[in-house]
């Protein structure tokens, strides 16, 4: 209970008048409206089929639930090979070379020791593929070469 009396406030909201270019906009979107809608709902229907049908869902549920249930010893392999990128990075300074060089060379051989099997057939295809290049180097320099 007051022991003041107050008089009663009477309020009201007062809208600012919309300007010229407000209500174009508005005007515009309203004539717009059907079309945005059709376009949303055709592009949201499409995208569904699209990420359905996509093997990357299958990949990345299969990152996850390794990720979730690691061999052992994986997270312990997994921090002495980044260190060792770590290391390149500190390792490389000067060119940018080195920057792409050191680290992913440190990190090869950290994880070629940890894995040893995987590390040999890698090499034996990379071996083929720079085999390959460099005799298809050496054919096109002998033909340049020749026809001079």
């Amino acid at each position: 209970l007051s022991l003041y009396s107050s008089p009663a406030r009477e309020t009201k909201y007062v809208e600012n008048p919309q300007t010229q270019l407000e209500e174009g906009v508005s005007r515009l979107r309203h004539v717009m409206e059907p079309y945005t809608a059709w376009c949303q709902t055709e592009l949201i229907d499409s995208s569904k089929v699209n990420v359905d049908s996509s093997l990357c869902s299958d990949f990345f549920s299969e990152g996850c639930e390794f990720l979730q249930n690691p061999p052992a010893g994986f997270y312990p392999r997994l921090g002495v090979i980044g260190f060792a990128g770590i290391v390149g990075l500190f390792l490389a300074r000067g060119s940018k070379i080195k920057k792409l060089v050191y680290p992913a060379g440190l990190m090869g051989i950290g994880a070629s020791m940890y894995y040893p099997q995987q590390a040999v057939s890698i090499a034996k295809v990379a071996g083929t593929q720079l085999y390959d290049w460099s005799l298809q180097g050496y054919i096109a320099v002998e033909s340049l070469w020749k026809d001079n």
